[in-house]
């Protein structure tokens, strides 16, 4: 099985002392491929350089709303000159998050509007956060037109995952999946058409349930995969196949 992470922070700190061995650890579990997106400005560098030190990693460059601290409206402008000059496959990780209290949601939607226009304009899809903002995030979607991408960590009703998947989004389905105690996104994952779903780790964050408490890595997608095809009563593999043509599509991936 070849297996795409399509949201995974390979470039955090958290896997400075052994990112070789991560990626060596994920290859051997399938992950031939792996899109990494960015947080803020600042880290675009080591972004770029993480993943040009291996053919399977997939930059992504956004302003992520956790980090408005530090993000500069001039900032826009210089992700227009960076992915003018980088050629990536996505912009992200972008969005909202209305979780947490101290985020501006102005300031936030400022950020997320101006890269939504951006993708626009580079045709390129999105890789979004939508904590507890799926529906506000629909809204801006619509607001811009013409877009294309992907609502990571999908957290929302099956409603919203329709009116995505008519915006030509897909949604992407992590760690979270796997704890029996997940009643409404394990019953969202084995609803949801195949052609709107994505596998993703969001590592070194959201571990599954078999790694509760530890750092998470891309190799543990086979975990978020074996519980999708028990949830659908599907073949893992043809999860897996599927999953992996929908990241090819989406991103423009090269075939692996």
């Amino acid at each position: 099985m070849e297996l795409v992470d399509s949201h995974c922070h390979l470039d955090a700190g958290e896997f400075d002392g052994d990112r070789d061995a991560v990626v060596r650890r994920a290859r051997t579990a399938g992950v031939t491929r792996q899109i990494v997106p960015a947080v803020d400005a600042a880290g675009w560098p080591k972004l770029r350089d993480v993943c040009r030190a291996d053919a399977g990693l997939f930059p992504a460059y956004g302003l992520h709303p956790i980090c408005l601290a530090s993000h500069r409206p001039q900032h826009l402008d210089e992700l227009r000159q960076w992915i003018e000059r980088e050629r990536p496959l996505a912009i992200g990780e972008c969005g909202l998050d209305f979780y947490l209290d101290d985020l501006d949601a102005d300031t936030q939607q400022f950020y997320f509007k101006g890269q939504l226009q951006i993708a626009r304009d580079f045709d390129l899809p999105l890789v979004v956060h939508a904590r507890r903002a799926v529906e506000a995030v629909i809204i801006a979607v619509k607001s811009i037109g013409g877009l294309r991408g992907v609502v990571h960590s999908f957290a929302g009703s099956p409603e919203q995952a329709r009116q995505l998947a008519k915006l030509d989004f897909m949604i992407g389905l992590g760690g979270p999946v796997t704890y029996p105690r997940a009643n409404r996104l394990r019953k969202l994952a084995a609803a949801v058409p195949i052609e709107q779903l994505l596998l993703e780790t969001d590592a070194p964050d959201q571990p599954d349930s078999t790694h509760r408490g530890q750092r998470n890595e891309p190799a543990c997608i086979v975990n978020v995969l074996d519980a999708i095809a028990r949830l659908r009563g599907e073949d893992p593999a043809a999860i897996a196949a599927a999953t992996t043509r929908n990241a090819e599509r989406l991103f423009g991936l090269p075939v692996g």
